[in-house]
């Protein structure tokens, strides 16, 4: 397998822990674990008493019950459990993708869905949103990359990194076109529940197409990275066994504590993606201030989902070189755009609950 470097991974290798505030995660402001223990009276002691011993391949079958109730139409049997959700894209692409085959990809994104589709051997094809469209969806610039050889074709939304939400008149006819096509739909809903307004929510792709896979996690919307784990869900079984075949090659099955406390975060998941998206929305206008005060540097489309944005920067700056100045002399973590392939951009995120503080560090430094 042949992969380039992970732009975006190795940014934040080298500065995420050397820098005291960050204000580019695409993650929300995390629990301690009692909190999480807290919902239950007796999760501690469930925690506590739990064996140390290896785990079922597809996850528990308390954890796939957990998942499943997410869904509308999706019973336990049609998930199955991840080390995180980047275990998920790699897993769904090497087992469905190789030569001969074609895959769509929805631009920009997030790095591991493009470079590993690019390490099948299958040819990709990139379905670019751009700025100055204000990050529209182009329809027939889709259609027009589907080729009788697609096999299938991946979106993200609510969308890192632009922070925006796919129309649901867009969302069905993508549905629609994978369907006519018998396309496998890959949907990365890690930020699923972060709708700004909640009414723009859209379904599940799982739920609305047999051959859709819909990528979950409790990472982002949950404010529980740390736990390290994902999970696919999709209702064609044969797609799901090809997934978890390829597994026994990598993580085999899960860490025990982390499937008992996603299991305990998933019954209370409203409850905790409702506290995440609060936060977000009470971030955000202060963030929206600080742009419009800095409006000679900074252009935007808001963010209408998600906890981040990807606000365009003025001038004929090394964007990236500028962010490292950034973090090195102001210990503020701005995350460049040329990770994304789009230089003239940054990636902010507003889901942490230090954002003032780092907001007044960053404002201080630019003087």
């Amino acid at each position: 397998m042949q992969i380039r470097p992970f732009a975006i991974e190795r940014y934040y290798e080298r500065w995420e822990f050397r820098t005291e505030l960050m204000l580019s995660s695409s993650d929300c402001e995390t629990l301690a674990t009692a909190e999480l223990l807290a919902l239950e009276p007796d999760a501690q002691e469930r925690l506590l008493a739990l064996r140390l011993g290896y785990t079922e391949v597809a996850g528990s079958a308390e954890l796939r019950s957990a998942a499943a109730e997410r869904h509308e139409h999706a019973r336990p049997a049609d998930v199955l459990t991840l080390a995180a959700a980047e275990e998920g894209i790699f897993l769904a692409y090497h087992a469905l993708l190789g030569p001969g085959d074609h895959v769509v990809i929805e631009t920009p994104c997030y790095g591991s869905a493009l470079e590993v589709a690019r390490s099948t051997g299958a040819a990709v094809s990139p379905w670019q949103r751009r700025y100055e469209d204000g990050w529209a969806h182009d329809l027939d610039d889709l259609q027009r990359l589907l080729r009788p050889e697609t096999a299938l074709v991946y979106i993200n939304t609510p969308h890192n990194p632009t922070g925006t939400q796919m129309g649901r008149e867009v969302y069905e006819r993508v549905v629609e076109l994978a369907r006519e096509r018998s396309i496998v739909l890959f949907s990365d809903e890690v930020y699923r529940g972060l709708e700004h307004d909640p009414a723009v929510r859209l379904p599940s792709a799982c739920d609305l197409y047999e051959r859709a896979i819909s990528l979950g996690t409790v990472s982002k919307a949950y404010g529980l990275p740390g736990l390290r784990i994902g999970w696919v869900t999709c209702r064609e079984q044969e797609i799901l066994g090809r997934i978890r075949e390829l597994k026994l090659y990598t993580t085999i099955c899960s860490s025990a504590p982390s499937e008992l406390l996603v299991a305990l975060a998933l019954r209370h998941g409203d409850l905790l993606v409702e506290r995440s998206r609060r936060l977000l929305l009470a971030n955000l206008p202060v963030l929206e201030g600080f742009l419009q005060r800095r409006a000679e540097l900074f252009e935007w489309v808001r963010p209408t989902a998600g906890p981040i944005g990807f606000p365009r920067v003025a001038g004929d700056l090394d964007v990236q070189d500028w962010c490292e100045q950034i973090a090195e002399r102001a210990g503020v973590l701005l995350l460049p755009g040329s990770v994304y392939e789009q230089p003239r951009h940054v990636r902010v995120g507003f889901g942490r609950a230090n954002l003032p503080d780092a907001l007044e560090r960053l404002e201080g430094y630019l003087g």
